[in-house]
């Protein structure tokens, strides 16, 4: 049985970058760039106006006020989308909207609010200092600029920034092909008849949507009956896939064929069984290049096991240059107790309380209680060592979102 960050070693020692494809703009919303983007313009592209108001010579509005404006000649009007025609010169002011390209001559913007109009003149109320709301060209990005790096999930602000860039056509990882096998006679599928010694097949689901999660694509190879013959059969079906994943058939029993199965089909197995609870019995091994898994059966081991593990090594094959959960220290509630030799991942809530973390188990931890899982926004990690954590005791706390946290990089984790 070995640790944690050993299985994690020996996994993402043996997980490849996936290959690349281009696709476009609106398709890459949570998929991974796989080249840093730079900027082939400058944004803006020329000196623009930030507010609505009139383009002027700044020293044209000195002393300007409400009681002693400073009147302007109105020499033309720059509506957004349109270039001006007319320079600006002494005593002129030209009228101007937001985003609207600056007029050469105009040194500042004067507030439309800050002004009054009286037919081809402006009354200035309030004086101006150079470059008042100009934005200059290249403000924002300059031609050349580092825009995105390699390696990101592609946000909403990240499609928005590269579309302002003219980057219709992007590069980036393809999303590994994952195959799903759930293992045991007694599965049922959802819709199908089932008599009462069935119960249904929740891996296959709640494995699939991690899958999806983690960028990849699964590929549901249904359930296998506790043979030899016919895991031979479905696990076959999944070799074309990038990543294999069965759950159950790993443990001790008289039925658990899986490990067994895999290497009759070519697999170097590089571990079973993990000092963690829930997961202890969790198989890797490779087959033809490429990662095959064997989850425990019960759900909660399966989604548990999935994330110290298999979810790293798809992030990881998918382009990602960070692929671990947030850890933080939060204070317990409550008293915890376990059993030593084995590190603990229970099923905890977070919250902030007077700008503390703080954290509760979400109750019964047995394996087999999903609806534990389903209650949690982090699992609490405890040491293999000790048995009992005292109530205000600081304790690990790995969030089970993604949202990022400065020291989760790859490299700092392995």
């Amino acid at each position: 049985m070995i640790s944690v960050e050993e299985a994690r070693k020996i996994i993402l020692a043996e997980i490849r970058r996936m290959g690349t494809e281009r696709v476009l703009l609106s398709n890459t919303l949570g998929r991974v760039l796989s080249e840093d983007l730079l900027s082939a313009l400058d944004h803006p592209p020329w000196d623009t106006s930030a507010m609505d108001g009139y383009a002027v010579r700044w020293n044209d509005t000195a002393g300007a006020s409400r009681t002693n404006p400073r009147i302007l000649k109105i020499i033309e009007e720059i509506p957004a989308g349109t270039l001006p025609q007319k320079k600006i010169e002494p005593g002129e002011a030209s009228k101007i909207m937001t985003g609207a390209p600056v007029p050469e001559g105009a040194e500042a913007i004067v507030k439309v609010e800050e002004t009054e109009r009286h037919g081809d003149q402006v009354k200035i109320f309030e004086a101006a200092d150079d470059g008042d709301f100009i934005r200059k060209k290249g403000e924002a990005i300059r031609t050349g600029d580092l825009i995105l790096r390699k390696g990101i999930r592609i946000r909403p602000a990240d499609i928005a920034m590269m579309a302002s860039i003219g980057r219709s056509v992007v590069p980036v990882y393809q999303q590994p092909r994952v195959a799903i096998l759930s293992t045991g006679d007694e599965l049922a599928e959802i819709d199908e008849p089932r008599g009462p010694n069935k119960i249904l097949n929740s891996n296959g689901y709640g494995v699939a949507a991690q899958v999806i999660e983690a960028g990849g694509l699964p590929i549901n190879l249904g359930i296998a009956k506790d043979t030899r013959e016919d895991l031979d059969k479905k696990l076959r079906g999944g070799l074309h896939a990038d990543f294999l994943i069965a759950s159950g058939g790993v443990s001790m029993g008289d039925y658990d064929f899986v490990q067994e199965v895999l290497m009759e089909l070519g697999a170097e197995m590089k571990f079973w069984k993990v000092a963690m609870k829930p997961g202890q019995p969790l198989a890797f091994g490779v087959i033809g290049g490429k990662p095959a898994f064997g989850l425990p059966g019960n759900p909660v081991s399966a989604m548990v096991s999935f994330e110290q593990f298999v979810r790293p090594a798809l992030l990881m094959a998918g382009g990602r240059t960070e692929v671990f959960r947030p850890i933080i220290q939060a204070t317990l509630e409550e008293e915890v107790r376990k059993h030593p030799g084995r590190r603990h991942f229970m099923r905890a809530i977070v919250s902030v309380q007077n700008g503390e973390y703080r954290v509760r188990t979400t109750g019964d931890q047995d394996s087999h209680i999903l609806m534990s899982l389903v209650k949690a926004n982090a699992l609490m990690i405890l040491p293999e060592a000790g048995n009992i954590h005292k109530a205000g005791e600081k304790v690990a706390v790995q969030l089970l979102s993604d949202v990022a946290v400065a020291g989760n990089e790859l490299s700092g984790l392995i």
